[in-house]
């Protein structure tokens, strides 16, 4: 009797299928409107409090997203969020990888750094909202390819 091999490649994709098989199923409409983003494990690592507003950490890689309101989904504008990740430049404890930026029309943001390399074998960036009004949340995207020019991702914010 042979023992099948398993390695982390085979793990993914299984887990992906499976992942893909639930979203099949019919989901409840959800009565109280758009849930809240739930924090992401590891997304906290490296944070700084207070990160200084930036108007760019380098060229050619790009994070994006938009930051809603839990329940009826409005778009909060004037929202700071904190973006950080390991780059060209050095780790994510580099202080030239660390920012902060604020949500413009739409409650959209953007901003522009030097390419992402991967941690931990993982391209990944880091991004919070922690200012207070809302419930603090982190993110910590990865990306498909260490190749790829940019990454994006989404709050909804809780009241806090």
């Amino acid at each position: 009797m042979t023992t099948p091999f398993h390695d982390r490649r085979s793990f993914l994709i299984a887990a992906g299928m499976a992942g893909a098989g639930a979203l099949m199923r019919p989901v409840p409409a959800r009565a109280a409107g758009l849930a809240p983003t739930q924090t992401m494990r590891g997304g906290s690592n490296n944070y700084r409090p207070d990160a200084p507003m930036v108007d760019r950490l380098g060229r050619g890689f790009f994070v994006r997203g938009k930051v809603l309101r839990a329940g009826d989904g409005a778009a909060l504008q004037n929202v700071r969020i904190q973006i950080w990740a390991a780059t060209t430049l050095g780790g994510e404890r580099e202080p030239r990888n660390h920012g902060s930026v604020l949500t413009g029309p739409g409650g959209r943001f953007e901003l522009e750094m030097e390419q992402i390399v991967p941690n931990f074998g993982q391209p990944h960036a880091h991004l919070a909202y922690d200012d207070g009004q809302f419930r603090t949340v982190f993110l910590r995207p990865v990306m498909p390819s260490a190749s790829d020019t940019s990454v994006s991702a989404d709050f909804v914010l809780a009241p806090a």
